[in-house]
């Protein structure tokens, strides 16, 4: 049906919520005695993560044999299986949640569904096996609430993600969706919308940082006869997630937000820059806007009012560059995706020339709640100059691996340690990169550093989008300032001098330090050349394209002078400063080392001890894998 009014909406709510409820009660409670039909439970409703991750690992199977397993048992009236956006839990998937006694299944295959069908969802029994085993306890946890990984989470732009079918605009109705926009439309003046987003101190989540609040208002008082509202959904830092999961699990949050900062704006079309390498949320964002266009809730006279508002989807193919707006805006009009320079601003000459606002996507998912919850009540949460939370995509050697929302000012150890269940295989903790690859890698003396945009950049990190590198005693910190290097070599655009040859440049001696053939004197060049770029490059992306490198020589400036002075990698992770040595009281002469080189780098007769000839050696640690002996070490 056309939703033309708030009690439209409100029906729609009161219908849906039937089925939404005994999920948000579930999150609310602890979790109640396990249910199943043969114990009288009258609905059970079976959740099952569908972000990229799961479905990677079959989750749209395991969501297909519970649906055969309900056919075949005449049970469609009392059993529905839903397909949700990801739980945030990425480590421990595929997830499957039982409710309402919110049981929360971990890594679950296709061939466990069936055991779960029987014993839990017949029998009213949990599969302990499947459940979480928190390692400090060895205990079975049985629902989210009492995991290490969910307790310090406030989950505000992800609310809805596995909780809802984002392919259901009734479910995101029941969850208050569209309810902002009609009361922007029907009780608010756009100024008013305007003052309640500068209220809040929502900044912008893509990286810079920019008050919202103040971008809104800067393109609402360019006057123009056609404006755009753009969604930048570019996300390509290495390593990050945060957006793709908000597009497939909440789309519905980004479309109601843009048609809001349309009608603050006075702007008439939305367009979405998105990847091509997201299917999943290219698919579901159709969805989603086409089944608010269906209910009247997007294109002309939105809620029986005089407001009109589109959206239209445009492709990216891949350029991190294009993540920076004007590149961004240029890609959209077909031309090359460079970076101009600023003023004017997207605000006031962008798309086709026209006024512009851009905002990514987790800042487009806080406006809904905001304008429902209030300003004062966003404001509340965060620290002093940072309002609200933040999503990162926690990654690398770290035990709970996964899409995370905390409170800004919360600490980067409270992050690792706490929600991330700190190291792997009891690893010492080295560094975590925040930023992406314009951010820096920050040491233990930082793990108490309050997560914000200011105390980030303090420290010489960035907030970015929110990508979280987590790194141990393993990792060899030159290694990983080349790493991002290349990445940005590769990346740039080429249009200014200082980014397209400073970092070619840095990257180069980078690559002579790594190699065995750095001085002193290349340590002094990277600082200097990285000074330059840092104040002379076009666009963010060439400003901050310097932070690996400074970070790494601030806070591990002995690792360089071991590189250049001793020749050695203490991390072992540099190949050309590895040396491989035979002991010749444990070789028995087995021979097998001699097989597998592939360089032929090793002699020795049979039943006597073998010797590596280091001119012929290409260090690929072959001999040291195949060993029985433990006779081979590397130094």
């Amino acid at each position: 049906m056309k939703i033309s009014s708030v009690e439209d909406l409100k029906k729609i709510r009161e219908k849906a919520s039937v089925l939404l409820s005994p999920r948000e009660e579930g999150d609310k409670q602890d979790s109640s005695a396990c249910c199943g039909l043969e114990k009288g439970t009258a609905h059970m409703q079976i959740l099952t993560c569908g972000g990229t991750g799961c479905k990677a690992s079959q989750s749209h199977l395991i969501a297909e044999n519970f649906k055969k397993l309900i056919a075949e048992h005449k049970l469609e009236s009392k059993l529905e299986v839903i397909t949700t956006g990801c739980f945030g839990f990425c480590e421990k998937g595929p997830i499957v949640k039982i409710i309402p006694d919110n049981t929360f299944y971990t890594q679950v295959k296709p061939d466990d569904v069936e055991e779960i069908f029987t014993e839990h969802i017949l029998g009213g029994r949990r599969v302990e096996k499947l459940l979480y085993a928190d390692p400090k306890t060895n205990k079975f946890v049985s629902d989210s609430k009492h995991m290490d990984f969910y307790r310090k989470q406030v989950r505000i732009a992800l609310r809805n993600c596995g909780m809802i079918d984002p392919e259901n605009i009734e479910e995101y109705i029941a969850r208050d969706g569209y309810f902002a926009l009609a009361s922007c439309l029907l009780d608010r003046t756009p100024e008013a919308v305007v003052e309640e987003i500068k209220k809040s101190g929502l900044r912008g989540r893509g990286g810079g940082g920019f008050p919202t609040g103040m971008k809104w208002e800067i393109a609402a008082k360019n006057k123009a006869d056609e404006k755009y509202v753009v969604c930048n959904a570019d996300e390509g830092d290495p390593g990050a997630f945060m957006d793709r999961s908000i597009m497939e699990g909440d789309p519905h949050s980004i479309v109601e937000a843009m048609e809001i900062c349309g009608y603050a704006t006075g702007a008439s079309n939305g367009l979405v820059y998105i990847r091509a390498e997201y299917p999943l949320a290219v698919e579901r964002l159709k969805i989603a806007i086409k089944q608010a266009r269906e209910r009247g809730l997007l294109g002309k006279n939105v809620l029986g009012t005089d407001f009109s508002f589109d959206i239209d989807i445009r492709y990216g193919a891949g350029a991190f560059v294009c993540g920076e707006e004007t590149a961004l805006i240029h890609s959209m009009e077909g031309k090359r995706g460079e970076p101009t320079l600023k003023p004017p601003f997207p605000a006031e000459s962008g798309y086709n020339g026209k006024p512009t606002n851009v905002n990514n996507v987790e800042t487009f998912a806080n406006i809904p709640i905001i304008i429902t919850k209030g300003a004062d009540w966003f404001a509340s949460i965060g620290s002093e100059k940072s309002k609200g939370t933040k999503v990162f995509a926690l990654a690398g050697k770290i035990n709970n691996v996964g899409l995370i929302e905390v409170p800004m000012g919360t600490t980067l150890r409270e992050v690792i340690f706490d929600i991330g269940g700190g190291i792997k295989g009891g690893k010492k903790f080295k560094a975590v990169q925040t930023g992406g690859p314009s951010g820096g890698c920050l040491t233990e003396k930082h793990l108490d550093t309050p997560i914000d945009f200011d105390t980030l950049t303090a420290a010489g990190s960035m907030m970015g989008s929110g990508g979280m590198i987590v790194m141990d005693e393993d990792n060899c910190m030159v290694s990983v300032a080349r790493f991002y290097l290349d990445f940005i070599v590769e990346e740039s655009c080429g249009k200014c001098t200082p980014c397209r040859i400073g970092n070619k440049r840095m990257y180069e001696i980078l690559d002579k330090i790594t190699s065995g053939n750095g001085t002193v004197e290349d340590l002094n060049k990277l600082k200097t050349l990285a000074g330059v770029i840092k104040d002379t490059a076009l666009c963010g992306l060439g400003q901050t394209s310097p932070n690996p490198v400074l970070s790494t020589l601030n806070n591990f400036y002995d690792e360089y002078l071991e590189h250049v002075k001793d020749k050695k990698c203490r991390a072992k992770e540099c190949k050309s400063l590895l040396t491989y040595l035979i002991n010749p009281e444990k070789c028995v002469g087995c021979h097998l080392c001699a097989i597998n080189c592939p360089a032929d780098a090793i002699e020795g007769s049979p039943r006597k001890p073998h010797v590596i000839l280091f001119s012929k050696c290409i260090k690929c640690g072959m001999c040291m894998s195949r060993c029985k002996f433990k006779a081979i070490s590397v130094r």
